[in-house]
């Protein structure tokens, strides 16, 4: 697997479908704001039980998750309906960053990657890559050594920040390309690449997606 490192923020022209720059304001073309896209996708999202030191409101997680598909050229609204109905599924709304059943060590991020991905995932961000120079490879690493790399993860910026990373690095450009054109034929590619099966809890996500951003 070839590791990308992580892209430039994009400068985007007027027209381009991107984050404003308050996320309580409407998104361009739409009638919800950025932190209302992410209510709609993720209910529960709208508050996080006191103490709770994992869980995420809307208001926290919608700056970072939009500035992310900027930073990575994720500006087609079908691409970011994608991305956040599975990265709400994943992190069952906000509120993990780690796996939590059956507890696998080095599992998380919003995204709930795989320790694999997530070494390649700290491998490309400037500031935690020398923190990692040491692993080499996430076979045969002890539980405390992957748990340690994904602690370097889930502070908010780099945690809401995966599932684009994901899409925009580690899935072919076939599969973003089938996203711009068709959000269902689209999505089911990038569950391809990510390698799950849709199920209905899956499809749940995306309605809500397709209907925050006003998809058909």
């Amino acid at each position: 697997m070839k590791l990308t490192t992580l892209l430039p923020a994009v400068v985007l022209p007027a027209a381009a479908l991107a984050a404003p720059a308050s996320s309580a304001t409407p998104m361009p073309g739409l009638k919800l704001s950025a932190v209302d896209i992410i209510k709609t996708i993720a209910p529960k999202s709208a508050t996080c039980a006191a103490g709770d030191s994992e869980c995420r409101t809307a208001e926290q997680a919608a700056p970072h998750l939009f500035d992310a598909m900027n930073a990575y050229g994720l500006c087609d609204y079908k691409q970011m309906a994608a991305v956040l109905a599975l990265v709400a599924f994943e992190s069952v709304q906000f509120r993990y960053k780690h796996n939590v059943y059956p507890g696998r060590a080095g599992q998380g991020t919003v995204n709930m990657q795989m320790p694999n991905y997530n070494l390649l995932y700290a491998q490309s961000l400037p500031g935690v890559r020398d923190k990692v120079a040491g692993i080499k490879s996430v076979d045969g690493a002890s539980k405390d050594t992957l748990n340690e790399m994904l602690a370097l993860l889930t502070v908010d910026g780099h945690n809401f920040a995966s599932g684009a990373w994901f899409l925009a690095t580690q899935c072919p450009q076939s599969v973003r390309d089938a996203l711009a054109v068709n959000i269902d034929t689209g999505f089911t590619a990038y569950m391809g690449c990510v390698g799950v099966t849709i199920d209905e809890d899956r499809t749940k996500y995306l309605t809500r997606a397709k209907q925050a951003f006003e998809l058909k």
